[in-house]
């Protein structure tokens, strides 16, 4: 990689289409994209000024590993994800900025919802849970402990907001009014069972997958849903070491929960132009390399030689 942190991309050899608060998506042809993945990290929807080494290898090389994985473990489950090689297309200065954080993906229509599951109470559900005892709008249980597990997984989706603006929860119900009767039913089915198969995969391998934002679009030409964007990354889930869990409290992270909290205690959430200390970042880039070690078996250094 040409550096240690990339927080932005361009390239001369392609398009780009957008840039979101990870990725920048390029077009390589009609049918086809280059998901290249920054160092960038955002937290309360906030993008930080600086990123995270490393972190745009972490996450592209784990959805690579969670897309092989869960095709071979959900029955009939389609993917956008086609190929880590780069495009031939791209100069050596582009393939060298790209290399290890990028795949080649397929152009869908996404589905404008965040769909979330929740396989443990924690984060904004336990607050709206202490407050109305319900998650989503959805009545839950009495007596669920701070981080204790649903007695099954829940399917709660959100708002898909602007960059620079605030998801907002809904019920499946609202969900299904903005995807369509249609496909509703089928993203909330798919969306459970790939989580669940995920948590079983992670949990054999000392990782709780707490709770995980998934994206889904449409093959038009068929009329499938597919898994999209990133998957069960430390970006787009809470993941917590299994040996240390214990309902009633908060729990540790391989995820970015402290810097959330390092926000909160400082008084940054929600401000914009905000940098972390190296120390955050250093530990983010850390912890992230160590759920890739353990999800996949290999340290991401071992899955860059690869490439």
């Amino acid at each position: 990689m040409a550096s240690p942190v990339v927080t932005s991309i361009e390239l001369s050899s392609l398009p780009k289409l957008t840039s979101g608060k990870v990725r920048d998506l390029f077009e390589i042809g009609s049918k086809t994209l280059l998901f290249a993945t920054t160092d960038r990290i955002s937290a309360y929807d906030v993008i930080m000024t600086n990123g995270v080494p490393l972190k745009g290898a972490v996450l592209t090389q784990m959805s690579a590993h969670w897309f092989r994985v869960l095709t071979e473990k959900v029955p009939g489950l389609k993917t956008h994800f086609l190929t880590l090689d780069l495009p031939a297309v791209l100069s050596p200065a582009d393939r060298d900025l790209v290399r290890g954080r990028s795949m080649q993906v397929r152009k869908l229509k996404v589905f404008p919802i965040e769909i979330i599951v929740r396989g443990y109470i924690t984060g904004s559900a336990w607050k709206e849970y202490q407050k109305s005892g319900t998650v989503h709008g959805l009545p839950q249980p009495a007596g669920l402990q701070q981080c204790s597990p649903f007695p099954q997984p829940i399917y709660t989706p959100s708002t898909k907001a602007e960059l620079g603006q605030h998801d907002e929860n809904i019920t499946p119900a609202q969900a299904a009014r903005i995807v369509g009767e249609r496909y509703a039913d089928r993203i909330e089915k798919l969306a459970l069972q790939v989580y669940e198969v995920g948590a079983a995969y992670a949990r054999e391998r000392g990782i709780i997958i707490a709770d995980t934002k998934f994206e889904f679009g449409l093959d038009e030409e068929t009329d499938e849903i597919v898994l999209i964007d990133e998957v069960l990354t430390p970006d787009s889930s809470r993941f917590w070491p299994a040996d240390g869990y214990e309902a009633g409290r908060e729990q540790a992270s391989f995820d970015k929960q402290p810097l959330r909290d390092w926000l909160t205690e400082t008084g940054l959430k929600d401000k914009n132009g905000v940098a972390m200390t190296p120390e955050i970042a250093d530990s983010t880039s850390a912890r992230y390399k160590d759920a890739f070690k353990r999800l996949t078996g290999k340290t991401l250094e071992e899955a860059l030689a690869e490439l």
